[in-house]
C-alpha cells in the first residue's frame, strides 16, 4: 500500500495545478521542492510594499477563458496590460511594433506610409536575398530582415536577441522568428489574448490557493533520497529536468539562464513603466524591471516611496545555475526527442513543465495542459 496517490517533484504551475486538482478529486498528494518555497519560478517576494518577481516577471495572459476562469476562480487578478518599451541607445520606442513605432522610426503618420516604408524595406532584403541565390530564409537575420526590413531588425531585434540566445542572429535558426508582431494601429498592448494580469498580491496568492490541503516539503531534493520518495506514492509527477531524470545517460541538455541584479531605490518611478527591453548590443543586460508597475497603477505608484528593480543578464547555463529556455538547435532538439521517447516508456511518471519536456511554454498553456490530463 502506497502512503499518497502521487508524488509531485515541483511546486511550479505544473505541479501545483495538478496537485490541485487531484485534491479535488479525493487524491492524495506529496508536492515536493528542492528551493525554500514553493511556486517554482513565479514565487514572489514582498520588499517595501511591492511584490518582486525574484526569477523574472511573469504576465499571465490566455485567450482559453476556461483557463481565466480556472486561475481567478482561486485568486482575482488585476488589469494589468504588457506595453513593453525598447531603449536604443537612449530613444524610445513602443513594442509591439506598431504605428507609434513607426512614428518613432521614420516620423510617418498614417498607415498607409507605414506600410508602403515596411514593404520597401522588406521588398530590399528578398531582392538582395535572390540576388545572393537565396530562396528561403537560412537564419534568424535574413528571417527578420524580410518581415520587418532593416531598420527595426537593426534596433529593434538584433541586438536583443543576440543578447537573449548568446549567439549571432545569422547563427540562429529561421523558425525562432517565423512572425514578428506588426500592427498599423496605434496599440501598445504586446499580447493579443483576450485576458491577461497578473494576481492580486501577488503570484503566491496563486500558489498557495492550489496547494491549500495538500502536504507540501520544501528544501526536499528528489535526487538525493530518489528511490525512498519514489516508494512512498502510487504514480510520480516530474517537473524537473529531463535529462537528470534519465541520468543523462543520453547527454546533457543546454539551457539558457538568466542573472538578476536588483536594486531598491529611493525614489516612488525609476522607469514609469514595467518592462523595458534594452536592445542595443552594447548593454549588457537585455531588459530592467520595475516591480511596482505590474500592481500598482496610477496614484498608486507615488503612493509607494520607494521602487525596486531588477536587471536580466541572459547568459549559458552551467551547472548549479537555474535553467530557464532550452536552446533551439539541432543537436538539442534531437536529444530533446530521445529523452521524451524514454519518458513515453515510464507508465507510473508523469512528465510535465517546460524542464520535464523541454520546451518553452507561457503560464496559460502548462495550465491548460494540466486541466486535459486524465487525473
Amino acid at each position: 500500500m502506497y502512503k499518497y496517490d502521487y508524488l509531485i517533484v515541483g511546486s511550479g504551475l505544473f505541479g501545483s495545478t495538478f496537485a490541485y486538482l487531484a485534491h479535488q478529486k479525493g487524491k492524495k498528494c506529496l508536492v515536493i521542492d528542492k528551493r525554500p518555497h514553493p511556486g517554482g519560478n513565479v514565487y514572489c517576494e514582498e520588499k517595501e510594499g511591492i511584490h518582486v518577481h525574484v526569477y523574472g516577471a511573469h504576465i499571465f495572459h490566455t485567450s482559453n477563458k476556461q483557463v481565466w476562469d480556472f486561475v481567478n476562480g482561486i485568486v482575482p487578478f488585476n488589469r494589468y496590460t504588457n506595453s513593453p518599451v525598447a531603449n536604443y541607445k537612449g530613444k524610445l520606442y513602443n513594442l509591439p511594433f506598431n504605428m507609434n513605432t513607426f512614428y518613432q522610426m521614420w516620423g510617418v503618420v498614417t498607415p498607409a506610409e507605414a506600410m508602403a516604408k515596411v514593404e520597401e524595406q522588406r521588398r530590399e532584403a528578398v531582392e538582395a536575398m535572390r540576388a545572393a541565390g537565396i530562396a528561403e530564409p537560412r537564419n534568424l537575420e535574413e528571417q527578420a530582415l524580410t518581415l520587418v526590413g532593416r531598420d527595426i531588425y537593426e534596433k529593434l531585434v538584433k541586438g536583443y536577441t543576440e543578447k537573449q540566445w548568446g549567439r549571432k542572429c545569422t547563427d540562429l535558426p529561421a523558425f525562432i522568428i517565423r512572425r514578428l508582431p506588426v500592427r498599423f494601429v496605434f496599440d501598445n498592448n504586446y499580447f493579443n489574448d483576450a485576458y491577461q494580469g497578473i494576481p492580486i498580491g501577488g503570484y503566491n496568492k496563486l500558489i498557495e490557493g492550489l496547494l491549500d490541503g495538500v502536504e507540501c516539503r520544501v528544501n526536499t531534493d528528489f535526487f538525493a533520497d530518489r528511490a525512498q520518495l519514489m516508494s512512498l506514492a502510487e504514480k510520480v509527477v516530474f517537473t524537473g529536468k529531463i535529462d537528470e531524470f534519465f541520468d543523462y545517460q543520453l547527454g546533457k541538455l543546454n539551457y539558457r539562464t538568466v542573472r538578476f541584479e536588483y536594486e531598491t531605490l529611493d525614489m516612488p518611478n525609476y522607469q514609469g513603466n514595467a518592462v523595458v527591453n534594452y536592445t542595443d548590443a552594447e548593454t549588457p543586460f537585455t531588459r530592467v524591471i520595475e516591480h511596482k508597475h505590474f500592481e500598482m497603477f496610477g496614484p498608486q505608484v507615488l503612493e509607494c516611496p520607494k521602487t525596486i528593480i531588477s536587471k536580466e543578464f541572459s547568459m549559458e547555463w552551467r551547472d548549479g545555475m537555474e535553467p530557464f529556455y532550452p536552446v533551439n538547435d539541432s543537436r538539442n532538439t534531437l536529444l530533446a526527442e530521445q529523452y521524451r521517447d524514454l519518458a513515453a516508456q515510464q507508465k507510473d511518471v508523469v512528465f510535465g513543465g517546460r524542464l520535464a519536456e523541454y520546451k518553452y511554454y507561457d503560464m496559460a498553456p502548462i495550465i491548460e495542459k494540466v486541466l486535459q490530463l486524465d487525473i
